[in-house]
């Protein structure tokens, strides 16, 4: 009996996991569904082995053993996976929601390994509402980071680039130019990291520079 309640306490991690990653996977994050159910599944498991994998010996002479040593790890072993997920490039930093929904996934997979479903359930609720509700409730109000990458052969382009982000009232954080030549031909290749108001603003910029002449966008995001 004890072991059909351990697959079902998986069970319950792994689809709660899973639809924290669908979060994840719609944002097209770095870590999507398939991570987040096996953190949650493996978080749960280790509390289970935790508080239950050493029962048979409990009962011998000079045996103590403390049920949380196993799950404690858990809560610092995870911060290496997050990690994997953060992206720093420049003043650009990438994932660290992700990351932090890693991390609150692997409590999620605890609690319910520890038979505390609705408290694994409410955590799994508030967890969505911090990914999505709250960025739409917020988004009038929130900045976010925009990572540009372009090339061109025509120095003009980029002032136009820049007179634009100014127009807008977004602002520049970091801005670098590297050229090449070849021939006669001198390309520059830009970088920029651009802080816009509100969702939609990269989609605007994306627009009006893809329709500059002599110039190709490289990255965007």
């Amino acid at each position: 009996m004890m072991t059909w309640d351990f697959f079902f306490r998986l069970l319950v991690a792994g689809v709660l996991g899973a639809i924290i990653g669908l979060d994840r996977e719609y944002r097209a994050k770095e870590a999507g569904f398939r991570t987040h159910f096996l953190v949650a599944l493996g978080s749960a498991l280790f509390m289970i082995v935790s508080k239950y994998g050493f029962w048979d010996i409990l009962g011998d002479t000079g045996i103590g053993l403390d049920p949380s040593r196993i799950a404690a790890q858990v809560v610092s072993g995870i911060g290496f996976l997050g990690a994997g997920t953060i992206i720093i490039q420049k003043l650009f930093v990438r994932g660290l929601t992700t990351a932090a929904g890693i991390w609150a996934t692997s409590a999620i997979g605890l609690a319910v390994g520890a038979g505390q479903y609705w408290l694994g359930i409410s955590a799994m609720l508030l967890t969505l509402l911090g990914l999505e509700g709250l960025g739409y409730i917020f988004q009038k109000f929130s900045q976010r980071n925009v990572l540009l990458i372009f090339t061109t052969t025509n120095q003009e382009v980029i002032k136009e680039v820049t007179d634009e982000i100014k127009s807008k009232k977004h602002t520049i954080s970091s801005y670098s130019t590297e050229s090449s030549r070849l021939g006669d031909i001198i390309t520059y290749r830009v970088t920029m990291v651009i802080r816009t108001h509100k969702t939609g603003d990269e989609t605007l910029l994306f627009q009006f520079i893809q329709h500059l002449p002599d110039v190709m966008i490289d990255r965007m995001e």
